[in-house]
């Protein structure tokens, strides 16, 4: 559309339409010159690049910067990784008892079966570190990384199915339409990097099943929130966002030129009816000019030493790998990116676990003890706070058919074990305890709000002070049920 065209556009709009804006454009005027309203802030915070966020934020001092979120998608078995259950091996084959099940809701994938016969682990545990944690044959590396961590055995979530439950974890509610974790620390604590997004996720490559749970981009997008605040999905393969280079015969001086023309017509509309999200969409389109130029950079790992790439493991040079995008979150780190996320699929181990589970194992444990060993010694870690962890448990008894070399596990919500590292994060410590049987919680409950709840404290926010006004409501990550930060495993 030409600067005459859209002239001619804004003369034809209807009465109704300019008495409709004229109402509102007085009440949003009025809303947006109050100083500290969440409109005034939004719209600042769109017109500008790299500003620190909100200005009543952070409320406290924090501990981290930013956040590195490893998520094992499909839901890791505690019981044959972390959460070591010896006395199970005497009740192989033997029925759950319906005094640790106490009714609990079941899957329709096993609620159909004549019995829950007990599927002890078949990998061998041993302890490590100072306080003698104990850790599966699966995560050698990670093992020897238990006095740089804390561990949650204690974890809960209400979700027993995987896409309510992702979403529940990622955006603190089971129902699509909330904004994610990295969108609300984006809209709140701003972007240190004004070539970057603020907010940058990566979708692993894996080895396990390939008959994978599917991932949706609501996972990190930005709900009710201005859409710049959603996450920046990066590709493994061709560029590493979509339309990231110029097509044949566009060069960067005309592609520059396009975008200060594009950026005359948003700017009228956004005079024309005063939506806030027009100045986001011209942010956007200034931040796509600046990432052709930024996310090559970042993606280039020439300029990495052998050391270091051998901290990763073998596949860290092959884009898409699990090792590339730990390699990669740490350049992010680096780079000032606030909230990095890496999803690993393929961790629904329902049947041939023993044949999966090892693979999944392989692609993620040097990686991910490589990660907290580079952050560390570039003093990186000090501020950068690393999650790793799924959306639940699994089962102690066997999906179908069991043996003494395989069984399968289905969804278990009650329990599950998440570990945190960094940023004023304990070390060596573990937190919380299940019965032995792996499938209820005896002490320190631990739910997933608590979880959003302590990643926001560390950074500095108070959960229940972090909100947004939607549909009447002070809308905030944790929702509205009671969220209490995980002290102690706090340094």
């Amino acid at each position: 559309m030409t600067i005459d065209a859209f002239d001619q556009y804004k003369r034809l709009l209807t009465r109704r339409h300019f008495f409709r804006n004229a109402s509102l454009g007085l009440g949003t005027a009025a809303l947006a010159s109050m100083p500290g309203s969440p409109l005034h802030a939004a719209t600042a915070d769109a017109q500008l690049q790299g500003t620190p966020g909100l200005a009543n934020l952070p409320h406290h001092q924090p501990k981290a910067k930013r956040a590195i979120y490893l998520f094992m998608s499909g839901a890791p078995s505690q019981m044959d990784m972390w959460d070591y259950k010896p006395k199970m091996a005497d009740w192989f084959d033997k029925d759950l008892p319906e005094t640790i099940r106490q009714g609990q809701r079941l899957t329709t994938m096993t609620s159909g079966q004549s019995r829950f016969p007990i599927a002890p682990s078949i990998y061998k545990f041993a302890q490590h570190g100072k306080a003698g944690t104990w850790a599966s044959e699966l995560v050698p590396h990670m093992a020897k990384k238990v006095d740089e961590i804390s561990m949650i055995r204690s974890m809960w979530t209400e979700a027993i199915n995987h896409d309510p439950a992702i979403t529940y974890i990622c955006t603190g509610d089971q129902l699509p339409g909330k904004p994610s974790l990295g969108s609300w620390l984006s809209y709140g604590l701003g972007n240190e990097n004004e070539n970057l997004p603020s907010f940058l996720v990566m979708t692993a490559s894996w080895s396990g099943r390939q008959q994978a749970q599917a991932l949706y981009n609501r996972l990190w997008g930005s709900g009710f929130l201005p859409s710049k605040y959603q996450g920046v999905s990066l590709r493994s393969a061709g560029d590493p966002v979509l339309y990231l280079s110029n097509p044949s015969g566009l060069d960067a001086g005309v592609r520059r030129r396009m975008l200060d023309s594009l950026s005359r017509l948003n700017q009228q509309t956004y005079e024309a009816i005063g939506d806030p999200e027009t100045n986001a969409r011209i942010a956007q389109y200034e931040m796509a000019f600046r990432m052709q130029t930024s996310i090559p950079e970042l993606a280039d790992l020439s300029d990495e030493p052998q050391h270091v790439l051998d901290l990763y493991g073998p596949d860290v040079m092959r884009p898409g790998t699990y090792a590339n995008c730990c390699i990669l979150a740490r350049r992010m780190a680096e780079r000032g990116v606030r909230f990095t996320q890496i999803f690993h699929r393929g961790w629904d181990q329902h049947g041939n676990l023993p044949g999966d589970l090892p693979k999944q194992c392989k692609d993620t444990d040097q990686p991910n003890a490589g990660l907290l060993t580079d952050l560390k010694q570039r003093g990186l870690l000090d501020d950068t706070l690393v999650v790793w962890g799924g959306e639940f448990g699994r089962t102690i008894y066997c999906q179908g058919k069991l043996t003494k070399k395989t069984y399968g596990r289905d969804h278990h919500p009650k329990c599950f074990t998440v570990w945190m590292a960094g940023a004023g994060i304990k070390q060596g410590v573990v937190h919380g305890e299940t019965d032995e049987f792996s499938y209820n919680v005896t002490a320190d409950p631990v739910h997933i709000r608590d979880l959003n709840a302590t990643i926001l404290n560390q950074l500095g926010i108070d959960h229940s002070r972090f909100t947004y006004p939607f549909q009447g409501l002070d809308q905030r990550l944790t929702g509205v049920t009671e969220a209490k930060v995980i002290r102690p495993i706090l340094a």
